[in-house]
């Protein structure tokens, strides 16, 4: 099937309801996974999109084998998939607390002075990193900027998500272990 015929179908079956979403994940998710080489990737980026949205709908039985059947892609598992739980909570205590760092810190397990050296950092790479390595959803993360600089200009914030996004989560994971040992000892 064509690429415009198949991303085409699978809009189709979007418009069907929530009824028939976790259908639409686990297709996405499996065309995904097994991505033929003649589909662009400009397609990639709007089945990604069509994947995290039908996501958020479904049930957490079949979130399970969303993420089961992207096991093999565990960046995009983490993209479109993102567990919500831990990062709502702390942005609901970033918010609801006059101080951040011991927030960081109490969520990522450092100490409150790494908290205040990567809060500390301006570019944001460091608070990319500890976020993407605590598997902190990108929008929690955009959260995060905004409480930690909130007078940055948008240009700003902006670089600071695509800092997010080229963070590898494997080195994220590393480099956080790395603050969490500092703390340890």
């Amino acid at each position: 099937m064509a690429a415009s015929q198949k991303l085409s179908e699978l809009l189709q079956l979007a418009d069907q309801g929530p009824a028939l979403r976790a259908a639409l994940a686990e297709e996405v998710a499996e065309l995904l996974t097994h991505w033929p080489a003649e589909y662009p990737d400009s397609m990639r980026h709007a089945c990604e999109a069509l994947l995290a949205k039908a996501a958020r709908d479904v049930d957490p039985p079949t979130r399970a084998r969303l993420r089961v059947l992207l096991y093999s892609n565990p960046e995009l598992a983490h993209r479109v998939l993102p567990r919500d739980g831990a990062s709502q909570a702390l942005i609901e205590k970033a918010r609801a607390s006059a101080n951040l760092v011991s927030v960081l810190a109490e969520s990522l397990g450092v100490s409150e002075k790494v908290a205040g050296e990567i809060l500390a950092d301006v570019s944001g790479a460091s608070l990319a990193v500890a976020c993407k390595g605590a598997l902190i959803e990108r929008a929690a993360f955009s959260a995060l900027v905004l409480l930690a600089h909130p007078a940055s200009h948008r240009s700003h914030a902006i670089a600071m998500l695509d800092a997010f996004d080229r963070v590898p989560v494997s080195e994220a994971a590393r480099r956080l272990r790395g603050w969490r040992d500092q703390a340890a000892a």
